[in-house]
């Protein structure tokens, strides 16, 4: 296990890597990709078995599906930056012909993605799929996917709910990026999601809480989720983050969500954010 300071590290250029990736090509989304970092970090460095020499079928390793496709600069970086291609591509963000298209695409053949995930609500029913499907082929690893809070508000990703608990698919780990924002403004306000713990358990779910952006809590947490499944109840966490995190200005605020830095926002961000891994080339 690498310690909690190494990753923690980690955590950190991912976060430079997201200023410069969506400051180079001035578009992406920021907000949302600074708040997951933790998660990222942890997910690919500590808790999922998985092989950089990617396939698609993933059998006899964990998979991942990023539901909230938007928040891609994140995934790219921690993606490159575990080996699944060169760190140098993330300055392709966004370009034309690019691999590394705003919203995870799969006839770019990038390495890590199965599904495109531009549309919200949809991550969770196809790695259901896959879930059952691990279960006939009698492979014991874990799916994982990720979802935004104000995602939650696709009536798809209920039914889902619903799907996974009749049907027992306890070999899923679905974690709920809760921040409380949306790009139109928070959550509350455009359309409040209430009680969601309450709303998880009482569609048939096994839910735990995680601190998104306390590097020991996500550890310690996904592994307890890892624990709890195998028991006939899927398993959700409902991560509290901060959108933004670790930048001043864009901490805890909507309106970072989709909005690229300009030239003097970019140099106040990385300012705040140690060079830990070293810079990819521009």
């Amino acid at each position: 296990m690498a310690e909690i300071q190494e990753l923690e590290s980690m955590a950190t250029q991912v976060r430079r890597d997201i200023i410069r990736m969506v400051h180079a090509c001035q578009s992406g989304h920021p907000g949302g990709s600074l708040g997951c970092a933790e998660f990222f970090t942890a997910l690919y460095q500590e808790i999922m078995d998985h092989n950089t020499s990617f396939n698609m079928d993933a059998k006899g390793e964990d998979v991942f599906f990023l539901s909230n496709g938007h928040i891609s600069p994140v995934w790219y970086s921690v993606l490159a930056r575990s080996g699944y291609f060169p760190v140098e591509e993330l300055a392709t963000f966004r370009c034309l012909n690019s691999r590394l298209q705003g919203h995870p695409a799969t006839h770019e053949k990038l390495p890590g993605v199965r599904i495109a995930s531009g549309s919200l609500g949809q991550g969770l029913s196809v790695a259901l799929g896959v879930a059952l499907a691990k279960k006939l082929d009698g492979d014991q690893k874990k799916v994982f996917v990720l979802t935004g809070d104000g995602e939650l508000q696709e009536g798809q990703i209920w039914e889902a709910m619903m799907f996974a608990a009749h049907q027992k698919i306890d070999n899923i780990i679905v974690t709920v990026d809760w921040n409380g924002q949306q790009i139109d403004g928070a959550n509350d306000d455009v359309l409040s999601l209430g009680d969601l713990e309450a709303k998880w358990l009482a569609f048939g779910w096994t839910v735990l809480h995680m601190q998104g952006n306390d590097m020991s809590d996500v550890i310690k947490v996904m592994n307890e989720a890892k624990a709890k499944t195998g028991n006939e109840k899927p398993v959700v966490i409902l991560m509290k983050t901060d959108m933004g995190h670790g930048v001043d200005f864009m901490s805890g605020t909507h309106k970072w969500h989709g909005k690229p830095p300009n030239d003097e926002q970019k140099d106040i961000a990385l300012a705040q954010l140690e060079e830990t891994l070293g810079d990819y080339p521009l």
